[in-house]
């Protein structure tokens, strides 16, 4: 046998996300070659996993790098909308430099919580670089993760993008917010497709994506100037839909539908399109979705932490749209861990007093946060283990308190584990993470680096943050109204 072959010697398996067994793996050019009953061949490199539980690793559906040097920095009480007004004070004077280390924190997090793949929507103010975007997929690819780089770009600020909302304000604010304005979105695309064609590393694990921030955001031309884009060049499109109840009031108040009636309209529902959060969507539009083919990534970390609610996860799924599971931002949700995010989602089904059949069970939680992410990213035989499929698998200790006694296990897993038992990470065949240390990336000298990045940004964004804590004032207010006065 060939000599790049490793042996995954015992373990308690997933197979086929169906049924644990004791197992061994065959390891081969970042694939799972062969699942072997016993012990399997001698004469290979061992991996001796006897006390080890191995599951497919996690896939993130939806992230924003950016958000590990924002981390600290939201409000306790902000809402999506306050948040986005001070998209510039948390963002703002960003180097080249500064993307990477936040790409390396958001990574670094992800792998300790048993995550192998992520779709990460970065943004650069006041606009995307080809230098930037670069930055960030070289980040994910040095670090070994699998990821979709889609830098998060739009042509409407907040304040252009929801109807009415620039009126609220007195007449010295209303004109400095009216003079943010951000690039023709024909400058925004041709700086993507300049960092698309020239990639600097091998598009197998690090791949572009196209990731239009928020519908409202985007003026129609946009949208399918990014959909023509993204199906020009058969790359998955992620935006942000039906985040907030507000989103769907603009919604109404701008095109006269649904967000996701908007779209279709647009043309830009397909199999390659997904939409994170997905919490004000109407029985119509997962039906629309499901139609064609679309996803929506559930958040329920920064759902929570925003206010902006519980998404409709089971009538999303009886639609039949695919279902992906995503951690949001560092700054928004606080963190990067989908073992809280997968338990979360199949929790929080549980809050809404629907009968015990109604919930989103221990599997289809699971499948979302593994198969059903991958789905999303474009990513083929990703997310489960079986012959044939990647190597991207997460060791847990069976001696671990969530284990002890071991019972229901993937039931334990998905409702107990919190990244605590988690030993070992490998992704496309390489371990990544051992002995409580990450292989690929210097955490010491990153927390070193990420302490002098925020000190320094933190003083060169203090006046727009005093500017955006008042603005966020007349947000809210402005949100609320709108919100109550719209009953639909």
């Amino acid at each position: 046998m060939p000599s790049s072959q490793t042996l995954i010697r015992g373990g308690l398996v997933l197979i086929d996300n169906a049924r644990f067994a004791e197992a061994s793996l065959l390891i081969a050019d970042g694939q799972i070659t062969a699942v072997i009953d016993g012990a399997g061949p001698d004469g290979l490199p061992v991996i001796d996993a006897r006390d080890r539980i191995i599951i497919p690793g996690l896939v993130n559906g939806h992230t924003h790098s950016h958000g590990a040097l924002g981390r600290g920095g939201v409000a306790p009480d902000a809402t999506l909308e306050t948040f986005l007004t001070g998209a510039s004070a948390l963002n703002g004077q960003r180097t080249t430099d500064d993307l990477r280390l936040s790409a390396e924190l958001s990574a670094a997090e992800m792998i300790r919580k048993g995550c192998t793949a992520c779709f990460d929507l970065s943004v650069e103010l006041p606009g995307p670089t080809v230098a930037g975007i670069h930055a960030v997929a070289r980040a994910y690819h040095d670090a070994g993760m699998r990821a979709v780089v889609a830098p998060m770009i739009s042509d409407r600020t907040i304040f252009q993008a929801l109807p009415g909302l620039l009126d609220a304000f007195d007449p010295p604010m209303r004109a400095a917010l009216s003079a943010i304005t951000l690039l023709p979105w024909q400058d925004t695309l041709a700086t993507v497709h300049r960092a698309l064609e020239s990639w600097p590393v091998p598009a197998t694990r690090v791949r572009p994506g196209i990731g239009p921030a928020i519908p409202l955001h985007c003026s129609n031309d946009f949208l399918t100037a990014c959909a023509a884009l993204a199906d020009a060049l058969d790359l998955p499109l992620q935006t942000h839909l039906a985040e907030t109840r507000m989103q769907q009031v603009a919604a109404q108040s701008r095109y006269g539908t649904t967000l996701t009636a908007h779209l279709d309209v647009l043309g830009l529902l397909s199999p390659r399109f997904s939409g994170a959060h997905g919490v004000w969507l109407s029985r119509d539009e997962a039906a629309r979705l499901a139609g064609q083919g679309a996803g929506i990534v559930h958040n329920p970390l920064s759902n929570l932490r925003l206010g902006s609610g519980t998404a409709p996860a089971r009538a999303l799924l009886d639609a039949g749209v695919v279902m992906g599971v995503g951690t949001d931002a560092s700054n928004t949700s606080d963190g990067q861990n989908m073992f809280e995010a997968m338990r979360l989602a199949a929790t929080l089904s549980r809050a809404q007093a629907a009968p015990s059949d109604q919930w989103i069970t221990v599997p289809e939680a699971f499948h979302m946060a593994t198969e059903g992410s991958a789905r999303i990213m474009g990513l083929p035989r990703t997310g489960r283990i079986a012959a044939g499929w990647t190597a991207d698998l997460l060791f847990l200790d069976r001696d671990y308190c969530h284990y002890v006694p071991l019972r229901d296990t993937l039931s334990q897993i998905v409702l107990a584990e919190n990244g605590g038992a988690l030993r070992e990470v490998m992704i496309d065949g390489q371990i990544v993470m051992q002995d409580n240390r990450i292989l690929t990336l210097d955490e010491a000298r990153l927390a070193t680096r990420a302490r002098a990045a925020a000190a320094r940004l933190d003083t060169a964004n203090m006046q727009a943050r005093i500017k955006a804590e008042a603005a966020a004032t007349i947000t809210r207010s402005f949100c609320h109204a709108a919100c109550t006065a719209h009953h639909h």
